[in-house]
């Protein structure tokens, strides 16, 4: 990888964006890859570098955006669709590549996803374990507390006001309260205000009725009060305010098992895609540069090739060659 894609895979990281880190460890020519080639791919889509040309690239996207989804890396080779039974096993993806030649690639994709965020609002034995936890289990946390008391735990970690729950929560995959009563509604009004995928709040339930109760009086809507977690955490029976801890770390462990506590938009949508009907490649729609229209369908096609082998006859279609329409 060269300086400059190792410069932005420092920013990207250090800046929490996921991205994958896209390699072609193997190359047979003539294809525009060759080995060692690098790229970085973001969550939109924005690629960094070069992977390959017109065929394998919109493989490499796709892929990308799968390995992000999954959290997991993978190995693709993509090649003549004659070859991809003696490349399937466990841990490979085949992908057909049909460009005219008998060049083929692997490409070894490792994602790089940010850690949860999780940030805490109050003051209380609770908050300090699961601070404790967040950190042991490499995730991020960030504390807001507008009382004037700190823990010792906490002194080393910055301490915002409830201002700060907004711009805190910004990338944030939790907003867990617990300010003993304090300040529970504005902390949770403030929680709210966000997008997080989880706010919970450590309170009884006879203290978790008032809350409720008090901010559906002042116009919350049953959608954002349907929102809150309360009793935060999974239901482990009477337990001791440090052992509430190991119960919030533990849904929000199995929430993110379960694919549930990534944020909502937090990776844009895969563009809808259409399969060559020539080579079988799968072929982005927004950008293919050929189609032809057939009764009313449309079909896209990876190359020039293809769409005039499919004009020329109509595959499956069983209709004389079309009135074309190009992109």
């Amino acid at each position: 990888m060269n300086g400059e894609l190792l410069g932005l895979a420092s920013a990207l990281y250090e800046a929490h964006h996921p991205y994958v880190l896209a390699t072609v460890v193997w190359a047979r020519g003539p294809s525009s890859s060759k080995q060692g080639s690098t790229a970085i791919i973001e969550a939109d889509g924005a690629i960094h570098g070069w992977i390959g040309g017109a065929c394998a690239e919109p493989a490499v996207l796709r892929e990308a955006r799968r390995a992000l989804s999954e959290g997991t890396a993978r190995l693709m080779y993509l090649g003549p669709a004659e070859e991809l039974d003696g490349h399937r096993r466990d841990g490979v993806v085949t992908v057909p590549i049909a460009c005219g030649s008998e060049g083929a690639l692997e490409v070894f994709m490792e994602p790089v996803v940010p850690k949860p965020h999780i940030v805490m609002i109050g003051s209380s034995p609770a908050l300090d374990t699961l601070a404790r936890l967040v950190d042991a289990v490499g995730w991020r946390s960030s504390v807001v507390d507008d009382a004037a008391d700190r823990s010792p735990h906490r002194e080393s970690r910055p301490v915002h006001g409830l201002d700060a729950v907004k711009e805190l929560a910004r990338d944030a995959a939790a907003v867990v309260v617990a300010t003993q009563g304090h300040y529970d509604e504005p902390a949770v009004t403030a929680a709210l205000a966000t997008e997080v995928p989880y706010v919970g709040l450590v309170a009884s339930r006879k203290r978790s009725e008032a809350v409720l109760g008090y901010l559906a009086d002042q116009g919350m809507s049953d959608d954002d009060l349907e929102r809150i977690k309360t009793p935060a955490g999974l239901d482990l029976g009477p337990v001791e305010h440090r052992e509430i801890a190991v119960a919030i770390l533990a849904e929000l462990v199995a929430m993110r098992a379960a694919g549930t506590l990534e944020r909502s938009g937090s990776r844009a949508e895969a563009p809808a895609e259409a399969t060559d009907p020539v080579c079988g490649m799968t072929v982005a729609i927004a950008t293919a540069r050929w189609s032809s229209v057939v009764e009313g369908t449309s079909h896209y096609f990876c190359s020039a090739a293809c769409k005039s082998a499919f004009d020329a006859e109509p595959a499956g279609l069983g209709v004389p060659p079309p009135e074309v329409a190009s992109s």
